[in-house]
């Protein structure tokens, strides 16, 4: 029985620390993810805006100042920098999060999908 203690508790302990690592998001499969987005956006430095803003340095940006993007009003006059936190809230809910903005996409409802997204901007932000 202690044999098989030691192993519940193994697995648990495992579980609960992939789940800890998973939360931060992995950056290399979020640069999947973020092919959905390349319709859009280019992410390279120096990359052209499209019907998105270049999303180069996006995390620790403030919102609205891509060079040369015309931004709706929401995002010019938002008033604040991208974060973590802000990017997981606006790729969840685009229209919810910020009311007013012009991107037409529904949003990543996955959590997973979306913290690995954030990882990659991030990664891309450095």
């Amino acid at each position: 029985m202690t044999s098989l203690r030691v192993l519940l508790l193994a697995c648990v302990v495992s579980t609960a620390a992939t789940g800890i690592a998973r939360a931060d998001g992995d950056a290399e499969a979020g640069q999947k993810v973020f092919n959905a987005c390349k319709a859009c956006h280019t992410i390279e430095a120096g990359g052209p805006n499209r019907v998105g803003p270049n999303l180069h340095g996006v995390v620790g940006r403030p919102v609205g100042s891509a060079a040369g993007f015309n931004y709706s009003p929401a995002l010019k006059d938002g008033g604040f920098a991208w974060d973590e936190a802000r990017l997981d809230g606006y790729l969840k809910d685009p229209k919810g999060s910020l009311p007013g903005n012009k991107m037409a996409f529904a949003g990543i409802k996955n959590d997973t999908q979306r913290a690995d997204l954030v990882a990659f901007l991030k990664s891309q932000s450095q």
